[in-house]
C-alpha cells in the first residue's frame, strides 16, 4: 500500500512543482497519469463486494477503514470492455470534488507504474479527435522522452452526477427493454 499526501497543505513543495507530478499507471496498453494531489493510496486488487443494478464500469465497492468507496473500471469507462484482475492488478483510490464535497474513488488499473514529473511546457492540449476515450475526460497529452502519456481530467471521468445519470439509463434500460429499443428507435 502507498499513501500519498491528500491535501496541497501536506506537501512541502511549491504549487508549481506539486502540478507537475503524476502518477502513471497501464491501461489496456496504454500509459495514463494522474495529479497526484487527487491520490490518496493504491491498494491491491481484493474484496471488491459487486453491486446489483450497476453500469458495468462499476466493479463494486470496497471497505476502506470502514468507509464504503465504489470501484470504478477504468477500461469499461472509457468504453471498452472490462478489464482481467491480474497479478499487478491495482486500485487507486482519488480524491474528487463533487457538489463541494471530497469523495472517494477507487479506480481500477492494469498496473501502478510511477510517478513522474512533466513540466508544463511538456505538456501539449488533448487531440480533438483520434484518441481512444472521450477528448474531455483528457488534461493533456505529456510529452516523455519520445513517448506521450495521456494524462486525465479526473474530475469529468469520475462525475458522480454523470455516472449516476448512466446508472439511472441503465437501470431504467434494464427493467424497461422495450422502450429502451423505442428511444433508440426515435
Amino acid at each position: 500500500m502507498m499513501n500519498f499526501p491528500s491535501k496541497k497543505s501536506d506537501l512541502t513543495k511549491s504549487n508549481i512543482e506539486e502540478d507537475r507530478q503524476y502518477l502513471t499507471f497501464n491501461l489496456k496498453e496504454a500509459m495514463y497519469a494522474i495529479g497526484i494531489l487527487h491520490i490518496k493510496e493504491i491498494l491491491e486488487y481484493s474484496n471488491v463486494t459487486p453491486v446489483p443494478m450497476m453500469p458495468n464500469f462499476i466493479k463494486g465497492v470496497i471497505n476502506l477503514r470502514g468507509a464504503v468507496v465504489p470501484v470504478v473500471d477504468l477500461a469499461a469507462r472509457f468504453g471498452g470492455a472490462q478489464s482481467h484482475i491480474v497479478k499487478r492488478t491495482c486500485i487507486v483510490i482519488l480524491e474528487v470534488l463533487n457538489d463541494d464535497v471530497m469523495q472517494d474513488i477507487g479506480v481500477m488499473v492494469d498496473a501502478v507504474s510511477e510517478v513522474i514529473e512533466i513540466g508544463h511546457n511538456d505538456i501539449e492540449p488533448a487531440p480533438a479527435f483520434g484518441a481512444q476515450i472521450r477528448a474531455d475526460f483528457i488534461q493533456g497529452m505529456g510529452k516523455i522522452n519520445s513517448k506521450f502519456v495521456i494524462i486525465l481530467q479526473v474530475d469529468k471521468v469520475l462525475s458522480v452526477q454523470e455516472m449516476t445519470m448512466v446508472s439511472t439509463l441503465a437501470q431504467g434500460q434494464a427493467a424497461n427493454p422495450k422502450h429502451a429499443l423505442d428511444q433508440r428507435a426515435t
